[in-house]
């Protein structure tokens, strides 16, 4: 047996992190730096204002300095409990994106894709889908249909409501919500599959069985948080009884708060996000957990192509992985963002074979499209209440 060679022992020389706005929105890109001239990259997700991950991200760089990037989990405990547990999602999101840049080093390092560290390859592609959009039923079967037809989906989201969808009486919300479904899945037939997420703006549980039973006989693919998320309880109400799978996820953070998720009986399907849930690293725990209880992961994956190539290399090593959320990376600052963008298809993704998370930024590109204010839209009731998003 031949010996295996001597591994330098890396140590973490800074942090950075810095924007790339897309145009409407900014994505918090995070590097950890290493004195082997080695740089890891990750995506954190914009929560709260966004300047303030990045700069819970810089203040963290006295608290890893000196660390060798191989102990992922000594440096994720030691932000994690060092910020005095329970951390909010500012803290969750900074330690995601250097969680990513770390599992990003070690592969670099090690001259292997990250997925071979996370266990290896139970798929060879992902499957993805894309939301379909338009303000009238007709628009909205018509997108459903163009990007069937240009990428191959073989599955799609929706929304239920209409544009002034939250101002409107409760029975034409459900009228609106039937004939959006019924119009898409004549536009795309029966072999696609639709989810539906009403952004969590229903706050009754009956009234969100009442719209899981009106589309129903449509066959969504599932029911994305139909009520708030704060609350497990309210939500396993309704997923005793609903006709519809219930997905979840995206707004909790660590395998603390899935734990108690699982063990309330209250999804069907999870929905972590990468970008702001832990990282990598979690992700891995989170999904194991789902396994023992039978639940799928549908990651949430709303933001940059960095962020999507992490959550392949997620996808190929879980079992229990359902479909990934993507956004087409063929036009617009997307298609500008990593020097190799990932391949689509036929509503499939290829995993990068390149060493660490097989992807670098674009020369430039963080000069070039630089941070801008941005503000969540706020759409209102009828009485002028703020809706939910």
């Amino acid at each position: 047996m031949q010996p295996v060679g001597e591994i330098r022992i890396l140590k973490i020389t800074g942090l950075a992190c810095d924007f790339i706005n897309d145009g409407s929105r900014n994505w918090p890109i995070v590097r950890v730096m290493t004195d082997a001239g080695i740089t890891g990259i990750g995506e954190a997700y914009p929560v709260g204002p966004d300047k303030a991950v990045a700069e819970t991200v810089r203040y963290f760089e006295d608290w890893v300095l000196g660390f060798d990037p191989f102990d992922g989990e000594r440096v994720w405990h030691e932000l994690y409990a060092g910020s005095r547990f329970p951390t909010g999602s500012v803290i969750t999101a900074a330690i995601s994106g250097i969680d990513q840049a770390l599992w990003d080093i070690k592969g670099k390092a090690l001259e292997t894709p990250v997925y071979q560290l996370l266990g290896g390859k139970v798929r060879d592609r992902i499957r993805v889908y894309q939301s379909a959009r338009g303000d009238t039923p007709e628009a909205m079967g018509e997108h459903a249909r163009q990007l069937i037809e240009t990428y191959g989906y073989t599955a799609l989201k929706i929304g239920p409501s209409g544009p002034d969808g939250d101002s409107d009486p409760w029975g034409v919300q459900l009228d609106t919500a039937e004939q959006r479904m019924a119009a898409v899945r004549e536009a795309v037939g029966d072999a696609i599959d639709i989810g539906v997420d009403p952004h969590a703006k229903i706050l009754e549980p009956a009234r969100a069985l009442e719209m899981a039973e009106r589309i129903s006989p449509y066959r969504p693919f599932f029911f994305e948080e139909p009520v708030r998320p704060e609350q497990f309880e309210p939500l396993a109400k309704l997923a005793r009884k609903s006709p519809i799978p219930i997905a979840t996820g995206e707004c909790l953070y660590t395998k603390f708060e899935f734990q108690r998720l699982l063990a309330s009986g209250a999804a069907d399907i999870i929905q972590p996000d990468v970008c702001v849930t832990g990282g990598l690293t979690e992700m891995k725990k989170i999904a194991a957990m789902a396994e023992a209880h039978y639940v799928s992961v549908a990651p949430h994956n709303p933001l940059g192509p960095l962020a999507t190539a992490v959550n392949v290399h997620f996808a190929a090593t879980v079992p229990n992985f359902l479909i990934l959320e993507y956004h087409a990376d063929d036009s617009g600052v997307r298609a500008e963002v990593l020097d190799e963008p990932i391949q689509l298809d036929d509503g499939y993704v290829s995993i990068p074979e390149r060493p660490g998370l097989g992807v670098e930024l674009s020369d430039g590109i963080l000069e070039k499209y630089p941070y801008r204010p941005w503000r969540r839209g706020r759409p209102t009731k009828a009485d002028g209440m703020l809706a939910f998003i």
